[in-house]
């Protein structure tokens, strides 16, 4: 298997919130000093279709959904077997379906864990929900424990992405798409196109979010807003919380969150889409992407921060699965948050869309394949020096 080299980045992306970023470019000659270790790779399930998501329990087992199906599953060594809940409950279109998961850090105690999903709102009308559930001690079912958000916009299933992530204080942070629609981004009553924060047992905002004493229900929930179509949220481990974004036909993104910040994305009049990513002629400041892919775009989607010494030069790397790209990339960033190199293993651009990535607790990575038909499956990486 080929060891390849870390890329060298030849512009660096500003790191302040008015600067404009240089997209990286797909073409830049690798470092020959990188030091990358070789990755095995191994499936830990096959047969899928559409696995938007896998989380690990505490007991090694896994958790995944698949997004139009609306299967749960249980992954138990090589037994995949379905989890009985509700899948009435789920709306499924286009994009959005069964989407995100997160484990409950205290599962053990309470098995708790949380789905995103598509949902119904009444009189033939659709959003995107955010549930509780509690899994029964066979793994076998899972009893719905509450609705904690609801109204997300929905409108044909487009731009209805929703990634989940329990942060290390303990708030459970929702990544959401626009639905299409050019004013949610940055309306305020709107749960589309932002990142919002909420407690995890009640549903309620979090107390400190930017908004919280605001007249309008949705805005205490925001965190951050302006945004196209969230697909993946990562917490770095000096504590920054980090997005990954579908762009149009360019600029896809991987921006460093900041608490109230505006992340640039209004397409009004209308839905235009010829408008950039991050528009900083709107009034206010906006924040600049950290990584952009320029054109065309890769369809980034989920990530994770890699940990671990065997991981080598990709250790302390955003690890970002690409769907159109078909690759993952790892991408080392400054403490400041500035982008310094990127690499794309040959390994991981074998198994066509990648979707998903979850990091497991001995450092290893886990990748779901987005190809559909039943032949996807979730892959176990491992760095093996």
């Amino acid at each position: 298997m080929r060891r390849p080299g870390l890329v060298a980045v030849l512009l660096a992306l500003a790191v302040t919130a008015a600067a404009v970023p240089v997209a990286l470019s797909q073409r830049v000659a690798p470092s020959a000093a990188a030091a990358a270790p070789t990755l095995q790779v191994t499936t830990v399930a096959s047969g899928l279709d559409i696995p938007w998501d896998a989380q690990p329990l505490p007991d090694g087992r896994l958790l995944v959904t698949e997004r139009a199906s609306k299967r749960l599953l249980l992954v138990d060594g090589s037994s995949v077997r379905p989890v009985s809940y509700e899948p009435g409950t789920v709306w499924a279109s286009g994009e959005t379906g069964l989407m995100s998961l997160a484990v409950d850090p205290d599962f053990a105690s309470n098995r708790r864990f949380y789905t995103c999903q598509g949902g119904y709102a009444g009189s033939g009308r659709h959003d995107v929900k955010v549930l509780a559930w509690t899994l029964g001690s066979s793994g076998t079912t899972a009893t719905r424990a509450g609705v904690l958000l609801r109204g997300i916009p929905a409108t044909s299933g487009r731009h209805g992405g929703c990634r989940l992530l329990v942060a290390s204080y303990g708030a459970l942070l929702v990544g959401t798409g626009d639905a299409a629609i050019g004013r949610n981004p940055h309306s305020r009553t709107s749960l589309g196109g932002k990142v919002l924060r909420l407690n995890r047992q009640t549903g309620k905002p979090w107390s400190t979010n930017p908004f919280a004493s605001s007249s309008s229900t949705a805005a205490r929930y925001v965190y951050t807003y302006g945004h196209r179509n969230v697909q993946g949220l990562a917490q770095r481990a000096d504590g920054s919380l980090w997005s990954v974004e579908h762009g149009t036909s360019r600029d896809d993104e991987v921006n460093r969150l900041v608490r109230g910040g505006d992340y640039g994305w209004s397409p009004t009049p209308g839905y235009d889409e010829s408008r950039p990513m991050t528009d900083h002629g709107l009034p206010g400041t906006q924040q600049s992407a950290r990584w952009r892919s320029g054109s065309p775009t890769l369809a980034t989607s989920g990530a994770s921060w890699v940990r671990g010494s065997a991981w080598g030069d990709y250790a302390g790397t955003l690890a970002v699965a690409a769907l159109k790209g078909e690759r993952l990339m790892f991408m080392g960033f400054s403490s400041s948050g500035t982008l310094q190199r990127v690499a794309t293993p040959d390994a991981l651009r074998q198994y066509g869309r990648l979707r998903s990535v979850t990091s497991l607790p001995g450092g290893d990575l886990l990748v779901t394949t987005a190809n559909g038909g039943g032949s996807d499956r979730v892959l176990r990486v491992h760095p093996v020096g």
